[in-house]
């Protein structure tokens, strides 16, 4: 072999040697350098360029940058027995990647111990308290009061009104994270934040909902119709009233309009009637006619005394006919 041939072999054996020895960590990476499995060194997290030996060596990277977990959706009861699926997401990093690395070896690892510390401690969170302190964000959020409803059945009893909450949907996330966050730092992993992402009832329990939600709208419906009724009542009644007074008050008007009427003809008559004798006797003629007008026709029958005033006029014609 030819000592060109031999020199261009060593160069290209050291060249792959060098390229073997090498290793470049990104800006969103950290390292760590193994040895027949075990770790050697300390952690690198600055970026550039590194070496290591070649073949014996190996380099296992892990990311630096904020990472999701996005637990599945699982059901759970509340403290007042009430069976709800929740789907809780989070974030974490890796803050201590020589623990991470003899704890977990990598991410697939994480995600499914944080799957089990996250989805135990958020079932813990649950059970303790009701759906409506899950549901509701926090204690000073005021709900939204239905229009409806306003001024009608605000304040009357417990329908159509929320009950008040002492913790709220926010607090449990943050006892939630409060429990996972020391678990987890056992594992070199810093946990950012933990939240709700959705909470939906079990399909079992929606049906009974449903059905809740319907009888009270029904009820809220009936306190109306009842509530209309009465003041259709009331409005009805002040209607006969104020009929029954114009009436009464028309009635008084009339008869001292008539009365007043009757005592001015009366008035007038006398005046007329009493100027002479004669004009009193041709009044009280034609008062007595008018009197056997309205009492005599053909199919009555009178029975009078010689005495009666009706009678005088009757005796008085007999004896001219005769």
């Amino acid at each position: 072999m030819s000592l060109s041939k031999k020199s261009g072999l060593l160069i290209g054996a050291l060249a792959i040697a060098l390229y073997l020895s090498t290793y470049t960590v990104n800006q969103a990476e950290q390292v760590i350098i193994t040895q027949f499995g075990r770790p050697v060194g300390d952690p690198i997290t600055s970026p550039g360029l590194h070496f290591k030996m070649p073949f014996v060596q190996q380099v296992n990277s892990f990311d630096k940058r904020y990472l999701a977990w996005d637990g599945p959706m699982v059901e759970m009861s509340t403290k007042d027995k009430t069976y709800v699926q929740v789907d809780t997401f989070a974030r974490w990093r890796i803050t201590d990647p020589m623990r991470y690395y003899l704890r977990l070896r990598d991410e697939r690892s994480a995600q499914s111990r944080l799957e089990d510390i996250l989805g135990s401690e958020t079932r813990t969170a649950i059970a303790r308290h009701e759906l409506i302190e899950v549901v509701r964000t926090t204690k000073e959020r005021q709900p939204l009061q239905d229009e409806s409803l306003t001024g009608h059945l605000t304040g009357e009893g417990t329908l159509g009104v929320l009950r008040p909450i002492h913790v709220g949907r926010v607090a449990i996330e943050k006892d939630v994270f409060d429990a996972a966050a020391p678990k987890l730092a056992e594992f070199g992993i810093e946990l950012l934040d933990v939240r709700f992402k959705r909470i939906n009832y079990n399909q079992q329990v929606l049906e009974r909902i449903y059905q809740r939600m319907i009888s009270e709208r029904l009820q809220i419906a009936e306190r109306f119709r009842s509530e209309g009724e009465g003041e259709a009542a009331r409005i009805n009644g002040n209607k006969e009233r104020d009929i029954n007074q114009i009436e009464s008050t028309a009635y008084k008007q009339v008869q001292e309009i008539q009365g007043e009427a009757d005592a001015k003809a009366t008035e007038i008559y006398a005046l007329a009637y009493a100027q002479n004798a004669e004009s009193a006797e041709f009044y009280k003629f034609l008062k007595s006619m008018e009197t056997y007008r309205k009492v005599i026709n053909t199919d009555a029958t009178i029975v009078l005394s010689t005495n009666s005033d009706l009678f005088t006029l009757l005796k008085r014609v007999e004896q001219k006919n005769h």
